[in-house]
């Protein structure tokens, strides 16, 4: 995606974290971008201007889905305008000096740590400590030149703080990919947009998600996935948050939402956008 040379691009996490990843596979290797230290600072960052675009993880083919980013999707007035899915390829990094039977204390995210827990057990006298980011831990090595210490991230954290990969591919289960979403205030429709996006509430009546789902297969529309989340303030109600094939220009899809709208309490178009096929 063509972006002007000043716009940026936010994501969460120190530099060289997965995301900023996921936002050079989009945008190209020479956009500006915003490090943020959460979720919401991204959001916030795309909503207030400070950047044109933000890239938030929303699911992983083996953790599930980020629900943080499902409720900040309702939260904020963004549309998605785009998706990444990304091949998460976790390395052991350390200091140039440091050696692999030098390491003592392994830093990572929890989930990095999870799905790195097999390579890590065959390490001895190793203790794996959880932090709040994949390259801050890489960060916080060079940092305080802890010589016994090593991170699991991306080779591009290891490339920008200079540090050594001591060991590639670590992840137990190589069928490791997250999709990001990107964000932006305003967001028109791609011309090549063949997936939408939406959330919505319905009245807690025996039957209703079997009639709004059946605006979608009455039309012949594929349904990607279908997620939920508590309704807060309404014990047992929720929203659902639908990723459905088409694009708000197609007269079925225009027509399903319409009809879904006569069933719905609350409906949302969260965007439409190009499918990454990767």
């Amino acid at each position: 995606m063509n972006m002007g040379k000043r716009s940026k691009v936010a994501f969460q996490g120190e530099r060289g974290a997965y995301s900023e990843l996921a936002a050079r596979q989009f945008f190209g290797e020479e956009i500006p971008l915003v490090p943020c230290p959460s979720f919401e600072h991204v959001f916030r960052a795309v909503e207030k201007g400070q950047a044109r675009c933000g890239v938030v993880p929303i699911e992983n083919s083996l953790a599930g889905s980020i629900h943080q980013n499902y409720d900040l999707l309702l939260k904020y007035h963004l549309q998605i305008i785009g998706e990444k899915s990304l091949r998460v390829s976790h390395n052991l990094i350390a200091a140039p000096q440091t050696s692999l039977a030098r390491v003592r204390r392994i830093f990572s995210h929890p989930q990095a740590l999870m799905q790195c827990q097999n390579s890590t057990a065959r390490l001895k006298n190793v203790e794996l400590i959880p932090v709040y980011d994949t390259a801050g831990a890489v960060k916080k090595i060079r940092d305080e030149n802890l010589t016994d210490g090593a991170a699991i991230a991306s080779d591009l954290a290891a490339r920008l703080y200079g540090m050594k990969i001591l060991k590639r591919n670590l992840e137990d289960n190589p069928e490791n990919y997250t999709r990001f979403l990107v964000l932006s205030r305003t967001g028109k429709a791609p011309q090549k947009a063949d997936k939408t996006s939406i959330v919505f509430s319905l009245k807690n009546l025996p039957g209703a998600l079997f009639r709004s789902l059946s605006v979608f297969a009455l039309r012949d529309i594929d349904l990607y996935k279908i997620e939920s989340r508590p309704l807060h303030g309404k014990p047992w109600e929720y929203f659902f948050y639908i990723d459905f094939a088409g694009n708000m220009r197609h007269p079925n899809c225009r027509n399903a939402i319409t009809h879904l709208s006569e069933i719905a309490t609350f409906l949302k178009i969260l965007g439409s956008y190009q499918r990454d096929r990767a």
